[in-house]
């Protein structure tokens, strides 16, 4: 399993995601997040890496039962993460050739399960907007107390904008000296305008200067432009 969360818990990089893990609990204060989708502007930025993590950092509380679901219907990673079949998942139990039981996967971490996306469909965006897909999100709260959603880039397609609108929530991630901060402007546009609850960013990939620990991961809180108007500078260090 190529997850440093597992893998190296007690790494700098593994702190980091149990901080973000820290800052999405305390958004639920005002209302209940338990489905998450991770997208990032485009390809490579580390978003099926940031996903991957959350969902095992969150699955390490105590008595928390967590999904990890691949929402890359049009190049899924989740099973290469976590080296486990694509066979059958997501894509089969929409089109009713499969029931969830069938397609679920657990994993090595207690309380952590996996559904990857299944055989690809020729319509992503129709089967990710469709009343069957949103319906079974609803229904997999009954099941689980976290859902994190890897998406593609929603920058480049409109899959992750379709699952932004109506999941509880959403954390982009931004890779240092990769992105092109137009295009992260532009990604965080078309999250606002499906009204997306944009938890916050995750700055991937960045490496700290004078530190054998290359790369570290930053949470910023969604309040940020709202705390510096008021003078007050709100990025939250998560390592």
């Amino acid at each position: 399993m190529r997850v440093v969360s597992y893998n190296n818990p007690k790494s700098p990089i593994s702190e980091a995601y149990r901080s973000i893990r820290t800052n999405i609990e305390f958004s639920n204060f005002d209302e209940e997040v338990k489905t998450i989708v991770v997208t990032s502007s485009q390809q490579n930025e580390g978003k099926s890496t940031v996903t991957a993590n959350l969902a095992v950092s969150f699955a390490t509380l105590e008595d928390k039962k967590v999904l990890i679901m691949d929402g890359d219907l049009r190049n899924p990673t989740v099973h290469r993460m976590f080296g486990i079949s694509n066979i059958t998942g997501v894509t089969d139990i929409l089109t009713g050739n499969k029931d969830f039981l069938e397609c679920v996967h657990t994993s090595k971490v207690e309380g952590l399960h996996i559904l990857t996306c299944g055989k690809i469909p020729p319509n992503p965006s129709e089967m990710l907007g469709s009343k069957k897909m949103k319906k079974f999100v609803e229904e997999l709260k009954n099941h689980y107390d976290y859902i994190f959603i890897d998406a593609p880039p929603v920058g480049i397609i409109t899959d992750a904008g379709i699952i932004a609108s109506y999941v509880d929530g959403t954390v982009l991630v931004v890779g240092s000296k990769e992105a092109d901060i137009e295009a992260v402007k532009i990604s965080k546009e078309r999250l606002d305008k499906v009204n997306a609850n944009i938890l916050g960013a995750v700055l991937n990939k960045y490496e700290a200067e004078g530190s054998s620990n290359a790369y570290y991961n930053y949470y910023y809180g969604h309040d940020e432009d709202q705390d510096k108007k008021k003078g007050k500078h709100s990025k939250k260090k998560s390592a």
